[in-house]
């Protein structure tokens, strides 16, 4: 496990940051970029927990998938060969697919585009979804420059997807989806 007694080190203040292997870059590299937004994604995720706690089943979920980008964020962190033993794998993306598969049978074909919105839930899974999104682009544009691990993008994608069909699931239980209605205000 990871100790930290010490939260204020100043190490920060020149704006750069130490990588997970030592190295120190700057703030704004791609790469921290990445990893920040995927730790912006995380606690988004706790606003959507707040709007899911009766249901055991999908906090649990949403308490996994929050450790599991933490996986993402220290596999992001620490590059090359020093982060081999934190590497994400295909299976927690596989795991992905399997709950989307589960909490998408259960709901009607979509008719439209939904709009992020409805229950507090869903717009909550709705703005992580997003974010989720803005992560993937990011390791998308760093994989054009550096090593990344390709089951980061692919984990990134399923989750934005599994995030689209929790937010259904939510505005199910409380009563349907805001959907798009084309050129309804002309």
């Amino acid at each position: 496990m990871v100790k930290l007694d010490v939260i204020t080190t100043r190490g920060g203040d020149a704006g750069e940051t130490s990588l997970g292997d030592g190295r120190r870059v700057r703030k704004d590299a791609l790469r921290v970029e990445a990893y920040g937004t995927v730790d912006e994604a995380n606690a988004v995720l706790g606003l959507v927990r707040l709007h899911t706690a009766g249901d055991a089943e999908i906090d649990a979920m949403l308490g996994r998938i929050q450790n599991e980008l933490f996986d993402v964020g220290a596999d992001l962190c620490v590059p090359g060969e020093a982060g081999a033993r934190l590497r994400v794998s295909d299976a927690q993306s596989v795991r992905l697919e399997v709950e989307i598969a589960r909490m998408n049978a259960a709901l009607a074909p979509l008719q439209s585009f939904v709009l992020p919105g409805g229950s507090a839930a869903a717009a909550h899974a709705h703005l992580a979804r997003t974010v989720v999104r803005r992560a993937e682009r990011l390791v998308v544009a760093l994989a054009a420059e550096e090593e990344v691990n390709p089951a980061v993008v692919r984990y990134l994608n399923r989750l934005s997807d599994h995030l689209f069909v929790l937010s259904r699931h939510a505005n199910a239980a409380a009563g349907g989806d805001v959907t798009w209605v084309p050129g309804a205000t002309r």
